[in-house]
């Protein structure tokens, strides 16, 4: 799965979606559902976070005007939020696919997510025990020189 949310789209492929959504955007001042999925696929496994982020705004939207692709907005909705690190919203989206439908992919999205979340709570946990440490030796060395 880390394969799979390493994977970063070619430039080229970006620009190519990109230009088709502004083409349709200035030709009608709408953008057909498809174009719109084509470029938020895209931004979600986008090198830059701010594009990744571009993504999941416009899969989030189609997903509430679209019931009819809700499945694949979802499961992008995961991917997107997996790559920028946002576990919660991606496990939220997993979990709704999963209601959905069972597949192995999205279990093992969820599985990725889950693991990589109790990676950085336990990070935190780390700092947050060693900036208490630092914190009580700085007491301690304030009151022992003080007692002097």
């Amino acid at each position: 799965m880390e394969e799979l949310l390493n994977e970063i789209v070619p430039q080229e492929e970006l620009e190519k979606f990109e230009k088709k959504y502004a083409h349709e955007l200035e030709l009608d001042g709408e953008v057909t559902i498809e174009t719109k999925f084509e470029y938020a696929m895209c931004l979600v496994r986008s090198r830059y976070t701010n594009d990744i982020r571009k993504g999941i705004m416009i899969l989030e939207d189609l997903a509430r005007i679209h019931a009819d692709g809700r499945r694949d907005y979802i499961y992008y909705l995961a991917f997107g939020n997996a790559r920028i690190k946002n576990y919660s919203e991606g496990l939220k989206y997993c979990r709704a696919f999963l209601e959905i439908e069972s597949n192995e992919q999205v279990r093992s999205l969820e599985e990725y997510i889950k693991k990589q979340n109790d990676k950085e709570m336990a990070k935190g946990m780390a700092v947050a025990g060693g900036a208490a440490l630092v914190l009580g030796g700085i007491l301690g060395l304030g009151i022992a020189l003080a007692k002097k």
